[in-house]
């Protein structure tokens, strides 16, 4: 660890080895980044020197060779030239967390060019500081520059409409280039007729649409029928539909509306669904969870 402890008795030995390499381990690793710190302490890497392991190898490697041999040395004055390696145990898993975390602080930004730790040179950097009582204790973050997969704007482009279902709120919400532009409260599913969860899209559009009755017990004499548009149809003004013959569409029970009141459809109040309708497009994704 850079102590030289040559010609010392054990006991100068151990102080010096005290001062020289025991004490520097109190200090922190601190890895900066910009105007950043991040500290990995003494205590989390339970560090420890082995005092007493070190010098009993040192006192070994002195009286390296018989007899003669160091006869020979003490005669001549001569030293044998040696480096014992000091003696660091450390927790391997503090420095895997600690790299971990200093990954997680410096993530990449979402949509845009971002920096991403070098994990495994960050990793071997600190254990050299870690197992070494000579230096400063102190590194830059060592990242590297990474591109997003897909952009803000790619998004924008691709998915320049979506509409989000929320059912926990009966709340819909409509976005344009990423942006909320709209809520609306909406009625689901009711218990058994539940609105399932998922990525859809709006498939058709209708004004004033038909209503093709499923082949339904729930739908009792009308199952299997068509109704045409009017007071009695319950799909009124607009329909959009989703998946597997659900939809959203107006209704003519408005005190329905903030409930789960339907057969899995999205209801929705007659000027609201108008609105809706005109802002969408066939395609446009749907997600509801």
């Amino acid at each position: 660890g850079g102590a030289d402890v040559g010609g010392l008795s054990v006991e100068e030995a151990r102080g010096i080895v005290r001062s020289e390499v025991v004490a520097p381990l109190s200090r922190p690793v601190t890895v900066s980044f910009r105007d950043r710190k991040y500290r990995l302490t003494p205590k989390q890497l339970r560090q420890r020197a082995d005092v007493d392991g070190m010098l009993d190898e040192a006192v070994e490697v002195s009286r390296d060779g018989g007899i003669v041999t160091r006869l020979g040395r003490y005669v001549s004055g001569s030293e044998v030239d040696a480096d014992v390696e000091a003696r660091v145990s450390y927790d391997d898993e503090a420095v895997d967390r600690f790299v971990e975390k200093l990954g997680d602080e410096l993530s990449p930004t979402p949509g845009r060019d971002g920096l991403a730790v070098r994990a495994e040179r960050m990793r071997d950097r600190i254990i050299e500081q870690v197992e070494s009582p000579v230096g400063e204790r102190t590194l830059r973050a060592g990242v590297r520059r990474i591109e997003p997969e897909v952009t803000t704007k790619e998004l924008a482009k691709e998915y320049p409409t979506y509409v989000t279902i929320d059912r926990a709120n009966f709340t819909l919400r409509l976005f344009k280039k990423l942006k909320l532009v709209k809520k609306y409260t909406i009625a689901v599913g009711q218990v058994g007729y539940d609105t399932p969860e998922g990525e859809y899209s709006i498939q058709s559009k209708q004004v004033n649409p038909y209503w093709y009755v499923p082949d339904s017990d729930w739908a009792g004499d009308l199952a299997g029928t068509v109704v045409p548009p009017g007071p009695d149809n319950p799909l009124q003004a607009r329909w959009m539909g989703i998946f597997d013959g659900a939809g959203i569409h107006g209704t003519n029970e408005p005190g329905s509306i903030g409930t789960a009141a339907s057969h899995g459809c999205i209801r929705m109040l007659i000027p609201e669904v108008i609105e809706l309708y005109d802002k969408v497009e066939v395609g446009t994704p749907v997600y509801i969870g």
